[in-house]
């Protein structure tokens, strides 16, 4: 069907990269409004080209499109040069597809990726003419509703939103929106329906808990108001996977995009049990898609959007059990049609390292590995599964294989790191660089010679994880140890091959303070947006002496939030949620890694997490018992 759309040439000619804002995209789904119940405005709270790549959204626009009674359509942050123009000539913020007023919508739903978002869900608010915070709405607004890893510690952002959905998204939205068409037009008041709302499993309405803090601002007490609203909100979580939906017709955009590739998510969960990892946790037990089905959501992917790459998609592409059989399938295939193949998130080892050379053109890529820690005392403390010795031996393999280009991702500020495992870093560079030298002969190299880049990123204790208890470093602190990582490299024998990046600490800092943050965060939030932040995850536009402003000015000190460590039975702001693993498991965990005692993953032997009580997959396998 053919809309009009919301910017005129002239507008869409004065502004950068006008194709983020017109939509009618390949696979793009149109429906006379008409003949719809429901319309729901799906919004990543960034750049078009960041939200474009996200899988979650795919899923989710495919399978509330599937449903005849729901139009659902996309929204993303509007860009600086365009936020501006909107401003100044009131233009409201609109869909994509109908290119009609968010405003007008019956849901507005954002995913929560990133903490550093934030500031740009007020945006998206602001520009809609949606009141900011839920208390403030009536009917003829939007509900607004959040999803997505942040969601699972949303108190930071609660104010601002009517519903948060806890857990994976394809179980209970058709309950959701049944209730909505039930009760919509009954009369019934919007408050009203929060409550019914929140008696539907994975819904969190903010609004109906009460939360009271002691005197030294921690959290004494988190109480529903009514006695039929549930004490604690359940994960939701599928369940077979390979009978759920998944979209074979993805968006195309016009534009290049991070991802511009067909995404196969092969499984959901993490056997590895790595102690500063959030998804780990949240997406508990390990679930397997079969391989009959991604045989099949392969093939009609590629079909229906002409892509040349496809990437599998996992938090550990290797420990999938039919990825032989699978990578044989897809090589086949995509052989036949010239796709490329993408194997992120895989192991160090020979197998891994076999599969890479098969399907990867080894002069073109680079190879990345993922220690976390310069030290072995430090992966053990972090539970890495991990030794110096499979590094060294997977680099070595690499070489021979003729790659010659080495990514290293380590983090500091973990708990219990001293300067050794700092120091840590640049030996494990140096060595690799020397296993290249004493692997390829020089009449090998072909004029070539190695090339790795070390990266460190600064580590944030997230809610849901054995550090979630966690005293997180300084800035200063921060800044302190990247200097002798650098210092560090630079003393070593082959420094020459070794380059050394590092994230930003002012960004890394606020992160943590939203990432463990609790209600009283909201004003400081809205402050912030009102003072001119937005877009803070590009470095560009953060702006951290605001930031730091803001603070002062309401009175908070947002190191409460950072650098203590938390009591081990302190309430956290998170805990009105339950993930589906057990606190007193992640305590054991932390206290495990406080004495750098390595833990079993999920197939050797189960530690007990609480994840069993879903009855699905690796939950139910025979461990190896080691």
């Amino acid at each position: 069907m053919n809309y009009k759309l919301a910017l005129s040439d002239e507008t869409l000619l004065s502004i950068e990269k006008p194709e983020r804002y017109i939509g009618n995209e390949v696979n793009a789904v149109y429906k006379d409004k008409d003949k719809v119940d429901i319309r729901f405005a799906f919004c990543f709270p960034d750049v078009y080209e960041i939200g474009m790549s996200h899988l979650g959204i795919q899923i989710l626009y495919g399978l509330f499109n599937s449903y005849p009674d729901v139009w659902c359509e996309r929204v993303y942050s509007p860009w600086i040069d365009m936020d501006r123009l909107m401003r100044g000539q009131n233009i409201p913020l609109f869909a994509l597809e109908s290119q009609d007023k968010v405003r007008d919508f019956d849901f507005l739903g954002f995913t929560l990726q990133y903490e550093m978002c934030y500031t740009n869900i007020l945006q998206v608010l602001d520009l809609s003419g949606i009141p900011l915070f839920s208390r403030e709405r009536t009917w003829d607004d939007p509900l607004v509703i959040g999803g997505g890893p942040c969601s699972y510690n949303p108190e930071p952002i609660a104010d601002f939103f009517d519903i948060f959905y806890i857990g994976e998204g394809e179980t209970r939205y058709r309950e959701l929106f049944d209730l909505y068409k039930d009760l919509k037009e009954s009369g019934i008041s919007r408050d009203e329906f929060l409550r019914r709302v929140s008696g539907i499993p994975g819904m969190y309405v903010p609004s109906l808990y009460d939360v009271k803090y002691k005197e030294d601002g921690t959290i004494l007490s988190m109480e529903p108001k009514f006695s039929d609203v549930p004490k604690k909100v359940n994960k939701e979580l599928c369940t077979d996977l390979s009978n759920e939906f998944y979209p074979t017709k993805p968006v195309v955009p016009y534009i290049k995009v991070t991802q511009d590739r067909v995404v196969l998510e092969i499984m959901r969960g993490c056997i590895r049990g790595c102690r500063f990892c959030q998804a780990g946790q949240l997406y508990k037990p390990l679930r397997e898609k079969s391989l009959e089905y991604l045989e099949k959501i392969a093939i009609e992917s590629l079909k229906n959007t002409g892509y040349e790459e496809i990437s599998l998609s996992s938090l550990s592409s290797s420990d999938y059990s039919k990825l032989p059989e699978l990578l044989d399938f897809l090589i086949d295939k995509c052989n036949e049609k010239k796709v490329n193949i993408s194997l992120p998130s895989l192991r160090i080892d020979a197998f891994s390292l076999d599969v890479m050379s098969k399907v990867q053109d080894v002069k073109k890529s680079s190879l990345t590995f993922a220690p976390e820690a310069g030290t072995q005392r430090m992966r053990d403390v972090i539970n890495k599964g991990l030794t110096e010795e499979d590094i060294l031996r997977g680099s070595r393999q690499a070489f021979l294989g003729g790659w010659n280009k080495v990514k290293l991702y380590f983090m500091l500020g973990l708990p219990g790191e001293t300067d050794s495992d700092i120091l840590g870093i640049g030996d494990i560079a140096n060595k690799i660089a020397k296993e290249y030298f004493e692997t390829v002969p020089r009449e090998k190299r072909g004029g070539r010679t190695v090339e790795i880049v070390a990266s460190t990123s600064f580590f944030v204790p997230k809610p849901f994880t054995p550090f979630q208890w966690a005293p997180m470093n300084s800035k200063e602190e921060f800044l302190d140890k990247a200097n002798k990582t650098r210092k560090g490299i630079m003393s070593q024998l082959n420094q020459k091959h070794i380059r050394y990046n590092w994230h930003e600490a002012d960004a890394t800092m606020m992160e943590g303070i939203f990432a463990r943050g609790d209600r009283r965060l909201s004003d400081v939030i809205l402050a912030a947006y009102k003072k001119g932040c937005i877009f803070d995850a590009w470095s560009e536009y953060f702006k951290f002496d605001t930031w730091m402003e803001v603070f002062s000015e309401a009175g908070i000190d947002p190191f409460f939030y950072t650098t203590r460590e938390r009591d081990d039975d302190e309430i956290f702001p998170w805990d009105i949620i339950n993930c589906g693993v057990a606190r007193e498991f992640l305590l054991r965990e932390y206290k495990s890694a406080l004495t750098g005692k390595p833990s079993a993953n999920c197939r050797q032997r189960c530690l007990g997490c609480g994840a069993t009580s879903y009855g699905v997959g690796v939950c139910m396998e025979e461990k190896s018992g080691a």
